[in-house]
């Protein structure tokens, strides 16, 4: 297996309502604060510009609407609450976390836990500055509906002999109740996307290839292609796994699985090998799955690993679990 997505459901996209965002109520709006505090913006060699405003880019019902100011997004269907604001070089993120698309069932199989409304917020650098330093980030952004992207998982092997093996969300081996959006729900409510959402993909889609779908971390913006023009540089290790005694975390069951001699197959996150290097074609993507678009660096998300960024190469600050120094990954020439 070289990488699974979860089919997808197709809908139309709703028209939804993107409201004008006055300097009182984003004051109320976003009185709770933020977790994730942003750096200090710098001169970049390749920065994204975006206008210092309090005032939306887009008009209610507008079909081409610019999500990269400041913005108040509301659906009543789906209760979705988020209001971005981009003010003195900071975009603050506050949200209900509420997707403004259908969901599939939760609790259901491999997910007992139920979607519920959030308090969450984010500050994001409005003028983001490249460092290239391939920084870990548990959760490397949010959606531009205030949802949040989480690739990696909390489910892990761990073997008597000294291996832990992360398992992936996209995969074929054990069911984590991931819906047609390739999302799931938290044990607090809270739902988030582990790889694309074709319903979020659709709702922002232009008629351009690359679809505006988020921020990260760090202040790039986040696409994806819905072509498929841009490729990941990584391919799965030909080398057998090697581990002993090995048992599955509880919400695996806690049961013994064989490790020893298996063939990587994209379950665990060390199945993946980075090819450093991109062949001399421009359209694969670092690391991060970053690279330069129209001279300003940016995220793809892909249909294949590592699906969404696991690290960052802008200046943030790493908060949560699995954030922390610049990656040791393995790389095949």
């Amino acid at each position: 297996m070289t990488g699974m997505v979860v089919d997808m459901k197709v809908t139309i996209p709703r028209q939804r309502s993107v409201l004008a965002l006055s300097l009182a109520a984003t004051l109320a709006f976003a009185a709770c604060g933020s977790d994730e505090p942003a750096a200090e913006a710098t001169t970049a060699p390749a920065d994204t510009e975006v206008a210092d405003t309090e005032e939306p880019a887009a008009t209610t019902g507008d079909p081409d609407a610019d999500y990269t100011g400041s913005y108040v997004l509301t659906d009543e269907e789906f209760a979705t609450m988020t209001t971005v604001t981009v003010a003195d070089g900071i975009r603050t993120i506050v949200s209900n976390a509420l997707p403004d698309h259908e969901v599939g069932e939760f609790p259901n199989p491999g997910n007992p836990n139920t979607i519920s409304a959030q308090d969450v917020s984010y500050e994001y650098p409005a003028d983001p500055v490249y460092v290239g330093n391939a920084t870990t980030a548990m959760t490397p952004g949010v959606a531009v509906n205030g949802v949040k992207f989480e690739p990696a998982t909390a489910e892990t092997v761990t073997c008597e002999s000294g291996e832990t093996f992360r398992v992936e969300a996209l995969q074929d081996i054990y069911d984590l109740g991931l819906d047609f959006n390739n999302a799931h729900v938290q044990p607090t409510g809270e739902y988030h996307y582990h790889g694309i959402s074709e319903l979020l993909a659709n709702a922002y889609s232009t008629d351009d290839d690359l679809v505006h779908v988020g921020f990260a971390a760090d202040g790039f913006l986040m696409y994806y292609s819905k072509s498929g023009a841009y490729s990941p540089s990584y391919s799965l290790s030909a080398d057998a796994r090697s581990g002993t005694d090995c048992v599955g975390s509880m919400a695996l069951g806690g049961e013994a699985v064989d490790v020893e001699g298996t063939t990587a197959d994209g379950t665990y996150a060390s199945d993946w090998l980075y090819r450093d290097g991109n062949d001399g074609d421009n359209l694969y993507l670092d690391e991060c799955n970053g690279t330069e678009i129209d001279g300003t660096y940016a995220y793809v998300i892909t249909d294949e690993y590592p699906y969404i960024s696991r690290c960052l190469n802008g200046e943030f600050t790493a908060t949560g679990p699995g954030a922390g120094p610049p990656r040791a990954s393995s790389t095949r020439p």
